[in-house]
């Protein structure tokens, strides 16, 4: 039922994990077995509202700003002068798919926010990721100490403010991302995004078996533009699941490209 919702799979191996981490939702609901719970989920009118809720448990959302920072010196030192020089309209755009608490999204926000390249450009960065939990912490915009443990000091002085919360990022940075709720495998609802100059989307694929994969690699194919980048963790690749990306060796990393012309993202 989960993989069917949100593409998430757990194999009967993971059967100890997920049994664990919801017991408390059945306490909570005061149901008496797993089966109460499934019945839950398929006929409730809030079933969605739970199965988001589930996908929070049994998914990880462990981030922090500037996380595997050497994508973005690949992103604004090899890739940004690239789209400069196809871009005539001056706008960029820049996706980070399962975006979870924000903090990735305002990291590339910061770092473009370092580039005078860019002061007369359009800079639209959007956060996705299906769970309504993280986005709200993403939108308030304050952090706790452990999300700053490989920022610059220097970024954190000029983009942060201490207060008795945590630190809140600047709102100069917090109006460049806007964040919405979106189901990685839901194609439909993703032909409303406009095309993309770049997409992150790191260290959610491994959650998915290959047929997700390649639907969602397939959609993120649909969803950049041509010449446009994809940024993958530093474990994952595109190995046995798409053709349509070609693998770049760049200084600081190395990244996928939607070939220019021909190509299907089969």
């Amino acid at each position: 039922m989960l993989y069917d919702h949100c593409g998430v799979w757990l194999d009967d191996q993971s059967k100890h994990f997920v049994a664990g981490r919801l017991q408390e939702t059945l306490r909570r609901r005061g149901f008496a077995s797993f089966k109460d719970l499934y019945y839950h989920l398929k006929y409730d009118a809030k079933r969605a509202e739970e199965f988001t809720a589930i996908v929070d448990l049994l998914t990880i959302h462990e981030t922090y700003f500037f996380r595997e920072d050497h994508q973005l010196h690949a992103l604004v030192g090899e890739i940004l002068p690239e789209v400069i020089k196809q871009q005539h309209d001056r706008t960029l755009r820049i996706w980070s798919a399962g975006c979870s608490t924000g903090e990735e999204a305002y990291s590339i926000a910061m770092a473009l926010a370092e580039r005078p390249e860019l002061t007369d450009w359009r800079v639209e960065i959007v956060g996705s990721d299906i769970s309504q939990r993280v986005l709200e912490t993403a939108r308030r915009g304050v952090y706790p100490p452990s999300a700053f443990r490989t920022t610059p000091r220097e970024m954190q002085n000029k983009y942060f403010h201490q207060e008795e919360a945590g630190y809140r990022i600047d709102d100069s940075i917090k109006r460049r991302v806007s964040f919405f709720s979106f189901n990685l495998v839901d194609a439909d609802r993703a032909v409303l995004l406009p095309r993309m100059d770049v997409i992150f989307c790191r260290n959610v694929i491994i959650y998915f078996d290959l047929p997700v994969k390649k639907r969602v690699m397939e959609m993120f194919w649909q969803r950049l533009r041509g010449g446009g980048y994809l940024l993958l963790g530093h474990s994952e690749s595109l190995m046995n699941i798409t053709t349509a990306f070609d693998l770049c060796h760049l200084r600081h990393d190395i990244v996928y490209q939607k070939q220019k012309e021909g190509g299907t993202g089969g």
